[in-house]
Formats: structure tokens, C-alpha cells, sequence
């Protein structure tokens, strides 16, 4: 089967795209760096003839108020070629408990995003994860000042970006859900301890403190970043993906 994975050229993308190929499908990684934009539509067409599932695993450049625009307009270009190219079955990859975090103008695009594609008139899949381990130095860095970490205690469940790429592909290549599949990984973390446990596996001597009102995660509420119920948990755990 012909899976074109839009975006397969970056973290999720290219292990989605090795892990199609390897189960036999035709597996097409396209991006701007091949010759396909979204947001103009330049190429879509092509990349699209022939393919059966079309999984989006494009992000917007910005997390402010722009990424509105791109998830709209790159939707619904994907879209509209999807419906010319007679695909049947569309993924894309959101985030857990997007929807209850509207503070956020990313968030409120994702959650754009999903809405989009449940109009869209194709059979569809959403998979939301959790926060990947492999941002966790990014999110410290947001709040690092000097030898000072500052992070809040909002209740993370990091996943590894390898257990996303497995279960984006199975969902790729299977019938569509024409709903939403939640996964996350084993463990949950306050986002202090969590850079505590970070910092400690680098050994570079940074000091966590906790601060309610410091970097993006400050403005969640409770625990609704963390796996709802009936939510598939992966098995990698935190310390063992730092560990290797």
C-alpha cells in the first residue's frame, strides 16, 4: 500500500516512514525539502497520486499566534488534494488534552487542526501523545537562568518519539479510527522533578527550583496533559531513554 507521510523527513516522520517500509508498504516521505509545500500547495498532487493513506506530520515554524494560519491553510490544502487523489484514510498527530489548554495559541491551532479534518470528508485517524522525552532539554532551557532551572509542577507523562513513530505507523497502515487514539508513556512526572531527573543523568550541575509561573507548562491546569482513561501507554520509560 502507498503511504505518503508529509513531513517524513524530521523526528516522528522518518521513523514512520522506515517502520511503513520495513512492514511492506510504499512508504513516500515528502517535505519542503523535496519539493512540497503545504502551504502553497506546490507538489501536492503529485506526492498524493496513487496513495491509499496520507499521514501529516507537519508543524508549524512558530507556537504563537501564526500557527493558526499555517494549520488552517496547510489543512486544508492537504485536504482538498487528498479528496482529488481519492485517499481514504488521513492521520495526523496531536497532543493529549489539547483542547483543555485554550491559553496556548499552539494548542488552540492543534486543536483547529483535528476539527478540520474531522469536516474533512475522509475517513480519519488522530493520534494524540504526550510531551516527547526527547524536548525535555528545550523545555529546561526555556527557563534556565545561569545555574537555575525554573519549572513548574505540572504533571508531565513524557513519551519516546521511537513508541509515537511505532503507533503512528500501525494506524497508518490500518483501517481508519474516524476517531482519536491517546497515548503516553509509563510514568508520570511534576515537570521540577522531572528536570531534576534531566539534569542529574547530564551531570551539568544546573539547580531545579520550582516556579509556578515559569515557561509555557505554567498556565496548564491539573492534570490534563497526562493519559485520559483508556489511553494506550507505551513502554519506554524516562530514565531508561536518557539511560541509552
Amino acid at each position: 500500500m502507498k503511504i505518503v507521510v508529509v513531513g517524513g523527513t524530521g523526528l516522528i516522520g522518518s521513523q514512520v516512514v522506515r517502520r511503513l517500509a520495513e512492514q511492506g508498504h510504499e512508504a513516500t516521505a515528502v517535505a519542503l525539502s523535496t519539493g512540497v509545500d503545504l502551504l502553497t500547495g506546490d507538489g501536492l498532487d503529485e506526492a498524493l497520486a496513487g496513495a491509499r493513506a496520507v499521514v501529516n506530520l507537519t508543524n508549524s515554524p512558530t507556537f504563537d499566534e501564526a500557527s493558526v494560519a499555517f494549520f488552517r491553510t496547510s489543512m486544508d490544502n492537504l485536504l482538498a488534494a487528498s479528496r482529488k487523489a481519492g485517499v481514504g484514510h488521513v492521520v495526523i498527530l496531536s497532543i493529549v488534552g489539547v483542547e483543555q489548554v485554550p491559553e496556548l495559541d499552539y494548542y488552540r491551532a492543534k486543536v483547529l487542526q483535528e476539527d478540520l479534518l474531522k469536516g474533512g470528508g475522509i475517513p480519519y485517524s488522530i493520534v494524540r501523545a504526550t510531551q516527547f522525552m526527547e524536548f525535555a532539554d528545550a523545555v529546561l532551557s526555556w527557563t534556565t537562568d545561569g545555574g537555575t532551572v525554573r519549572l513548574p509542577r505540572t504533571p508531565l507523562q513524557p513519551i519516546a518519539a521511537a513508541d509515537v513513530a511505532a503507533v503512528v505507523a500501525e494506524i497508518a497502515a490500518g483501517t481508519p479510527l474516524d476517531g482519536t487514539l491517546n497515548i503516553a508513556g509509563p510514568e508520570v512526572f511534576p515537570l521540577d522533578e522531572l528536570g531534576r531527573v534531566t539534569v542529574a543523568a547530564h551531570g551539568d550541575g544546573r539547580q531545579v527550583v520550582v516556579d509556578d509561573t515559569a515557561g509555557m507548562f505554567a498556565v496548564v491546569k491539573g492534570e490534563v496533559l497526562i493519559a485520559p482513561e483508556g489511553a494506550r501507554i507505551a513502554p519506554t520509560h524516562y530514565r531508561d531513554w536518557l539511560a541509552s
